[in-house]
C-alpha cells in the first residue's frame, strides 16, 4: 500500500504545483485560528480524500480540511491523518518549503507515513519502522546520524521565547530555519540532530513526518518525556515536543 499511498502524495503536490507555478488567484481565506487556507490546500486534499476512499474505503480520515467531530471518531483505532499542504505559509511566500502529509494511526501511534516535498520532488516515507527518501527518480534508505556540534532544525514561522531561551542554555549548536514537516526528515536523513519545538501544533502537522523520524532511528517525546501520541483525546493539538537522537 506505501507505493499507492506515494502516488497519491504526488498527484497531490502535482496540482499543487501546477497552481504554484502558475502564480494564480489563490482565493485565501482565513480559519477560525487565523491560519491561511487557499485553493491548492483544498485541491490536495479532495485529491487525496478520493484516492484514499478508492483505495482503502474501510479506513476513516481525518484531514486539516475535513474535521470529523469527536464523536465521530472518538472510537478510531486506525485512520489517515492527512495535511495537504503543510506550510501553507511557506507556499503563499513561496520559498518552497512546503509538503504534502500523509500517515496512518494505529492505536495512537503513527505506523506508516509520506512526506512529499513537491517544489523540489524529494519524497520521504516509512513503513515497518524503515525509512527511506526517493529523490531524482533513486530509492535509498536513510538513518540519523550523530554530529558535533549538532545542527537544530527550527520552524522559519513559530519562534517564542521559550525556544530563544532553550537555544541559549543548549551549549554549542548550528541552527537552521526551514518550513513544514521538513524538520523532522532532516532529522530522518541524518542532516540534523534536534528539533525542539514549544509552540502548539495540530496532528496532521507532525504525524507523517513523526512516523519518517522515528524509523529512521530518531526519538519523538514531549517535554514531560513521553512519546506524542495520536487520537487519544478529544484535542487536535499536539503538546510541546522534541525530535532527538540519542
Amino acid at each position: 500500500m506505501i507505493t499507492q499511498i506515494c502516488q497519491l502524495s504526488r498527484q497531490a503536490g502535482a496540482a499543487i504545483m501546477q497552481i504554484y507555478d502558475a502564480k494564480q488567484l489563490l482565493n485565501i481565506k482565513q480559519k477560525k485560528d487565523n491560519s491561511p487556507v487557499t485553493v491548492a490546500d483544498l485541491t490536495a486534499h479532495h485529491i487525496i480524500k478520493d484516492g484514499l476512499a478508492s483505495l482503502t474505503p474501510e479506513i476513516p480520515l481525518l484531514s486539516e480540511e475535513d474535521l470529523p467531530t469527536w464523536e465521530e471518531r472518538k472510537d478510531w483505532e486506525r485512520y489517515w491523518l492527512v495535511d495537504p499542504l503543510d506550510g501553507t505559509k511557506e507556499f503563499l511566500h513561496r520559498n518552497g518549503e512546503f509538503t504534502v502529509n500523509i500517515a496512518l494511526i494505529e492505536n495512537n501511534t503513527a505506523v506508516m507515513g509520506v512526506v512529499y516535498a513537491p517544489a523540489i520532488d524529494v519524497l520521504y516515507l516509512a513503513v515497518d519502522n524503515k525509512a527511506w527518501k526517493e529523490e531524482r527518480g533513486e530509492r535509498k534508505a536513510i538513518t540519523v546520524c550523530q554530529s558535533h556540534p549538532p545542527l537544530v532544525v527550527v520552524s522559519r514561522s513559530h519562534i517564542d521565547n521559550k525556544l530563544t531561551t532553550y537555544l541559549t542554555q543548549l551549549g554549542e549548536h548550528k541552527i537552521i530555519s526551514i518550513g513544514s514537516s521538513l524538520k523532522f526528515c532532516l532529522i530522518a536523513e541524518g542532516k540534523a540532530q534536534l528539533y525542539p519545538r514549544f509552540g502548539n501544533t495540530n496532528t496532521w502537522d507532525t504525524a507523517a513526518g513523526h512516523a519518517v523520524a522515528t524509523a529512521a532511528g530518531a526519538t519523538v517525546h514531549d517535554w514531560q518525556g513521553n512519546p506524542l501520541v495520536y487520537g487519544r483525546g478529544q484535542s487536535l493539538i499536539n503538546p510541546g515536543f522534541n525530535v532527538f537522537i540519542y
